[in-house]
């Protein structure tokens, strides 16, 4: 078999398995953050951790079938290494990216929400209190 091959198999294997692994992680630790983002709302928190995930899998696997293609073909198995290592550092990267941005908006709505709750008061106006002269 070709060594190009060869290191597409690997590069695939690798990438879709990180992608899964980081996903699932993702999807069961966030699940808490979205439900007290969210107050409590747990049928809501369960649909927006779903489709957080669902465009995790679309974004990242459609980055690694478009970064498959390479231009050069490999000769030795040192080749293998170097192109598998640049392909998988890559997609590294792309999942932090792709982590650190679905963190970074869930903080501003979660922000959002506290800053709602701060503004509101602890206790409804019973009335207003006419000003006085002397003040």
């Amino acid at each position: 078999m070709d060594r190009t091959v060869i290191a597409y198999v690997i590069y695939l294997a690798v990438s879709i398995g990180l992608t899964v692994w980081v996903a699932r992680t993702l999807s069961r630790n966030g699940r808490v953050f979205l439900s007290d983002v969210l107050h409590g709302n747990e049928k809501l928190a369960d649909a927006v951790n779903h489709l957080l995930v669902v465009g995790f899998y679309l974004v990242n696997l459609g980055f690694v079938a478009l970064y498959l293609s390479d231009d050069e073909t490999i000769t030795d198995t040192r080749g293998i290494f170097e192109a598998l290592s640049t392909k998988l550092g890559v997609v590294l990267l792309v999942l932090g990216v792709m982590h650190l941005g679905n963190v970074y908006v869930l903080n501003k709505i979660r922000r959002r929400g506290l800053m709602e709750q701060e503004q509101v008061p602890p206790v409804p106006p019973q009335g207003w209190v006419a000003p006085t002269a002397g003040a």
